[in-house]
């Protein structure tokens, strides 16, 4: 698979325009990577830093399970994202709120590297910019994804959209990584300022994403809508896309509702499953290399789903995804607490790198093309955001809270994990196949 695959039904247009296409799809690739480099960096230090730096006068499991609720406000603060650049987004133009956001999320994670190690204070400013990346990151995904899928429009618009959901896995793996070399360091110097280092090198990479996304052009469908719009409200007003969503909510709450499950399983692996590998036999170090050799697979297997639903439709491929959750869900939290590195990584890949791609592969393109062109941005950003907070938000809190109550995982999480994916899969079924959708209509 290379970037020149979701041109390829535009052979027949100027080499500019397909020069174009590539550089687009390109942005929303390094721009997603940048982000989620922030975001699941946080992810993961909530996991192992945050508890003993932020909330050390309480005792490990209830500061584990504080640092997690910080980790939730990001999930909280997402959708407010999502309707703030959403609005802009649908109005404005996609790449200017793409900008934004960027520059928002960078900033707030660097000085996340910066916060002070006060009780309280220290807590105070870790939430609140922690709430910044929620905001910042619901109004990135959204634009990014659109950016792919109009500008490419045809039959490969799903494989192109799939690049926005490959920069999570890409940045996971920088900053897990990233995170990985630091906590090699002795405890107390990975504890005292190692981990600020991660933190602070998301200044470059905003840099680099910020010159490739400053080149990219607006979207042709947006600029069409746009221009249409402007020769009817010269008669009549135009609705806020809010209120349009709005108007007929049952699109919005079945793509938020679909999209759950993916989540749980992204939060689960990025923040409790690391920690529970390790209190059952394998190091720190290894958890988090077993999770970043599960987000390098998942790059191409969210690839890989993305080109299978322009085949075959984005339903069939999220549907297999949702179902193995349902299969897999036990053995893969036994082969987690195995104490074996190998098997805890296969655990990790078959989750993350397998099931969770089946679903996050389609999943740009199928939320996108629930709306029309002049709400978008709205819809496929607060559908998303939605998905994200009941998935992710609060999974790790619910998790670590059961585990810290029982001192081991109980098939009350496995069952939880099992009934939210069934869920999804009976919600799945009253979504309308949309890989044939007219964009422009």
């Amino acid at each position: 698979m290379t970037l020149a695959d979701p041109g390829r039904d535009l052979d027949a247009a100027p080499a500019q325009r397909q020069r174009d296409i590539r550089r687009v799809v390109l942005s929303s690739y390094l721009g997603s990577t940048v982000e989620f480099y922030d975001f699941i960096l946080y992810a993961t230090a909530s996991s192992l830093v945050f508890g003993p730096v932020f909330f050390a006068d309480l005792n490990p499991g209830v500061a584990l399970i504080a640092s997690y609720a910080t980790f939730a406000i990001g999930y909280i603060s997402r959708p407010l994202g999502g309707i703030v650049f959403g609005h802009f987004g649908d109005r404005v133009g996609r790449k200017k709120m793409l900008m934004w956001s960027m520059s928002i999320m960078g900033i707030a994670s660097f000085l996340i590297g910066l916060v002070p190690a006060i009780p309280t204070w220290g807590a105070v400013m870790l939430i609140v910019l922690r709430a910044v990346q929620g905001i910042a990151i619901g109004g990135e995904w959204g634009g990014a994804a659109l950016m792919s899928l109009e500008h490419v429009k045809g039959r490969n618009r799903g494989f192109a959209a799939a690049f926005t959901n490959a920069g999570g896995p890409t940045g996971a793996v920088l900053g897990t990584i990233a995170l990985s070399l630091v906590a090699l360091m002795p405890e107390d110097d990975f504890l005292g300022w190692g981990w600020r280092i991660p933190f602070l090198f998301s200044a470059i990479l905003l840099a680099v994403g910020l010159f490739v996304r400053a080149r990219i052009a607006e979207s042709p469908v947006f600029e069409e809508a746009l221009h249409a719009a402007k020769e009817r409200t010269s008669q009549t007003k135009e609705s806020i896309p809010l209120v349009t969503i709005l108007r007929a909510p049952r699109t919005l709450i079945l793509a938020g509702l679909v999209c759950t499950a993916p989540f749980v399983i992204q939060a689960l692996f990025s923040t409790f499953v690391i920690t529970y590998a390790a209190e059952n036999g394998v190091t720190r170090s290894q958890g988090l290399t077993a999770f970043a050799i599960c987000q390098f697979f998942a790059i191409f297997g969210i690839l890989g789903a993305a080109k299978l639903s322009d085949q075959f439709g984005r339903k069939p491929i999220m549907l297999t995804g949702f179902v193995g959750m349902v299969v897999l869900a036990w053995p893969l939290f036994q082969l987690a607490s195995s104490g074996n590195f190998l098997l805890v990584v296969l655990a990790f890949l078959i989750a993350c790198s397998v099931l969770q791609s089946l679903t996050f592969g389609p999943m740009p393109a199928f939320l996108a093309e629930q709306f029309g062109t002049r709400a978008r941005y709205t819809g496929a950003s607060l559908g998303y955001q939605i998905g994200s907070l009941l998935g992710a938000g609060f999974t790790p809190v619910i998790v670590a809270s059961l585990f810290a109550g029982s001192g081991t995982i109980t098939s009350v999480i496995v069952y939880l994990v099992a009934l939210c994916a069934m869920s999804t899969v009976i919600l799945t079924l009253f979504v309308s196949e949309s890989k044939h959708v007219d964009l422009s209509a």
